[in-house]
């Protein structure tokens, strides 16, 4: 006697072997015929028959229809999982909210279950994806510290909490992984600089660095006389420093040429905010800090593996100074009385064992990064000046602590016009003179006088 069910709901699958089934109780086909229209063995089909001669159309739905499935997330961690997107995590996307869990609340679930329980919420990611263009993909270097992406991004870091700031990163074009990054208050020379300081004493030199046409890059100025007859270009100082330590610098022409650090912003804008918010960083100090505890994270979670683990970074030259480098480089020539004007203020270099004066010799003029200055004259360091607030300085920009007695006004003072001689009074001779005489009577007493 067949049990039967109230309501029994059937695939497609399953309505083609009732649809067999009821043949072959009819004899309308064979046990062959049933078995090689369903695809199975004639045991099975035997199996089949037998139960549904017992439960009906029934004994062809699956067995766990209906049934919660065990790997189905408890309902306490469910609910867990909706009462922190609602209340603290409501603007983390899918992936970042995956992380949170696994590290912070040990709750592991994928990626696509935080997105199902969310949308089954109502909630949905924060991040908007574009549709994306067709683009030809370029094969990624194989070796970490061949090429290094470099580049700022201007974004409103601190929230409301702080100034806004300018994140200088570099991203390696062969692990997507970030040497090194810093906030500075905006996109300058300073920041690429301590930039490469720094993946330079923690990684060594790369071979090529990718960046935009920035200015900081490429100098706008036009080749001088001097320069043109030397064949050389007009370098600006970041170009100088890479040559100096035979970096070759690659300029892009368009932000999708740099798609590696332009996802790489993005990404940081979207999770970074967050680490900072969570810190508490309010200044730029604080947001340095949060920022440095934050890299190994991302780079463990982001980097991939090279298709050459053999790295390509050079170590540093021994004969090489850091500080010889790493410094903005300025001409000057010194004055008679041994002094030079920067920034406009008169700076005295003082005698030394080589040489007891140097006036119009040329010298070399360095901003350190700490906001020293130091003059040099062929490759030896005369006098240093501390500064009167140390710190990283801005290019071209120095006052000393010590200030001097006079001032070097900014402007070029005016040619003194030379005077004009005063008119001298015509010589009248007296009125004995001789060229006051007539011409006969000066001859008569010629005459007379002889």
């Amino acid at each position: 006697m067949r049990e039967q069910r109230e309501q029994v709901t059937l695939n497609r699958k399953e309505q083609k072997r009732l649809k067999v089934l009821n043949d072959l109780e009819s004899s309308t086909t064979t046990i062959q015929k049933a078995s090689e229209l369903l695809g199975l063995s004639l045991r099975h089909v035997y199996r089949l028959q037998a139960r549904y001669r017992l439960e009906g159309a029934a004994a062809l739905a699956h067995g766990n229809r209906g049934r919660t499935s065990h790997r189905r997330l408890p309902t306490e961690v469910r609910d867990k999982i909706i009462e922190l997107t609602r209340e603290e995590f409501s603007d983390y996307n899918d992936y970042h909210l995956t992380d949170i869990l696994t590290e912070e609340y040990d709750i592991q679930v994928s990626r696509s279950s935080v997105r199902r329980l969310r949308r089954q919420e109502g909630l949905s990611s924060p991040r908007k994806r574009r549709a994306p263009q067709h683009r030809s993909r370029r094969e990624r270097y194989p070796r970490p510290g061949m090429l290094l992406q470099i580049d700022g991004s201007d974004h409103d870091w601190l929230e409301d909490r702080g100034p806004r700031l300018t994140l200088i990163a570099a991203i390696d074009d062969a692990t997507s992984g970030v040497p090194y990054a810093l906030f500075r208050p905006e996109e300058d020379a300073v920041g690429y600089f301590c930039l490469l300081r720094a993946i330079s004493q923690t990684q060594g030199l790369p071979l090529a660095l990718y960046a935009d046409r920035h200015t900081i890059f490429q100098s706008p100025k036009k080749a001088t006389i001097e320069q043109e007859l030397a064949g050389e270009r007009p370098r600006s100082q970041f170009g100088r420093l890479v040559d100096e330590l035979g970096i070759e610098l690659i300029p892009s022409y368009s932000p999708q040429a740099r798609g590696r650090i332009e996802r790489l912003f993005g990404t940081l804008q979207d999770r970074l905010v967050k680490e900072l918010r969570r810190a508490g960083a309010g200044t730029l100090e604080e947001a340095d800090r949060a920022l440095q505890k934050y890299l190994p994270r991302f780079n463990a979670r982001f980097a991939q593996e090279p298709t050459d683990p053999e790295w390509a970074y050079l170590q540093w030259p021994t004969e090489l100074d850091p500080e010889a480098v790493f410094c903005f480089k300025h001409q000057r020539t010194v004055y008679n009385d041994n002094t030079i004007s920067f920034s406009g203020h008169p700076l005295q270099i003082p005698p030394d064992r080589q040489r007891a004066n140097y006036a119009r010799c040329r010298v070399e003029v360095r901003q350190q990064l700490d906001g020293r200055l130091s003059i040099a004259y062929q490759e030896r360091v005369l006098i240093s000046f501390a500064p009167e607030e140390p710190g990283p300085p801005r290019m071209g920009k120095f006052t000393p602590a010590s200030k001097p007695a006079r001032k070097i006004p900014k402007t070029k003072p005016a040619k003194r016009r030379s005077a004009k001689p005063k008119s001298r009074q015509p010589w009248k001779p007296p009125a004995d003179h001789p060229w006051r005489k007539p011409f006969k009577i000066a001859a008569e007493s010629r005459r007379v006088s002889k």
